[in-house]
């Protein structure tokens, strides 16, 4: 019984900010713009969550903090991808190494030329309700925030509406880019709390190697979640369990297998999710047009 509680408790931290990212990936491509820049949108929110919550001593300001760092990241990706006609998946592509080299510039500057952030004080952590992390819970209010959105209001169907049928929507007086450039920030700022909530409560310091893969397997969620926000939610739980077995079955004294081979799980089942689905979602009507 403790083991199925060890591994509940780890599969739902893993998994927050592998949703939040993926509510990201909805946010943007249900307005119809490509962004696989989450993953550089993540990496400069974790720098920036747990540079604010070391120089503040408030973790709750440096989590906030990330999700501005990354919105902040999102708004080039808008800029390129909505008003200036770039390629939207080569913009994202060039998001990812900006997000990655901007982090790491600005901690050799903060940070006395080290690469990584010092450690949090455990007292500089995001607190504890009923034994799980306050972002947990965040991540699912976050969900049912943005289902009751597409769901239920106005905002929702434009947002859908600028992914689906843009040219219905402009000959229907709705500012497509208004609301792709929306779904685009929202992404950014969203990946920026993933990457906070994973500097800050799980790891406590940021370094180079922080995210590798995340944002990618974030958007595996995406497509398994069939670009709807539950369905994301429950593909990165999915991903999260991955993970947590990969934590639970390393730390078994009884049970040799290569660390590379563990660690190396999570991704696997990415491909194996986009392999098997792939083909079986569709994504919204003019996504990347």
């Amino acid at each position: 019984m403790n083991d199925l509680i060890i591994i509940f408790t780890t599969t739902l931290m893993y998994s927050t900010p592998l949703i939040f990212v993926s509510l990201g990936g909805v946010m943007s491509e249900k307005s119809g713009i490509i962004n696989i820049g989450l993953e550089g949108m993540m990496t400069l929110g974790a720098f920036v969550a747990s540079w604010i919550a070391l120089t503040t001593g408030n973790p709750w300001l440096g989590f906030l903090s990330g999700g501005f760092a990354g919105l902040l990241l999102a708004s080039l990706h808008a800029l390129a991808s909505i008003y200036w006609g770039a390629n939207q998946v080569v913009s994202g592509m060039a998001m990812n190494f900006l997000g990655g080299g901007i982090s790491i510039f600005l901690c050799r500057i903060f940070f006395e030329g080290a690469s990584m952030t010092p450690p949090l004080d455990l007292a500089l952590k995001i607190p504890l309700i009923f034994n799980q992390y306050a972002t947990v819970y965040l991540s699912f209010i976050t969900t049912l925030i943005i289902w009751f959105i597409f769901k239920f209001t106005k905002l929702g169907l434009r947002i859908i509406s600028a992914g689906e049928h843009p040219k219905a929507a402009i000959s229907a007086g709705v500012k497509v880019n208004f609301y792709r450039t929306f779904g685009v920030l929202a992404s950014g700022f969203l990946a920026g709390l993933g990457g906070g909530s994973l500097s800050i409560v799980i790891v406590s310091n940021f370094r180079p190697t922080l995210i590798s893969g995340q944002g990618f397997i974030a958007l595996a969620a995406l497509i398994f979640g069939k670009w709807n926000p539950v369905g994301s939610m429950l593909a990165c739980l999915f991903f999260g369990f991955s993970q947590a077995l990969v934590v639970y079955i390393g730390g078994l004294e009884n049970v040799q297998i290569s660390s590379q081979l563990l660690s190396a799980l999570p991704y696997v089942l990415t491909l194996v999710v986009l392999v098997s689905f792939m083909g079986k979602s569709t994504a919204p009507s003019a996504l990347g047009q």
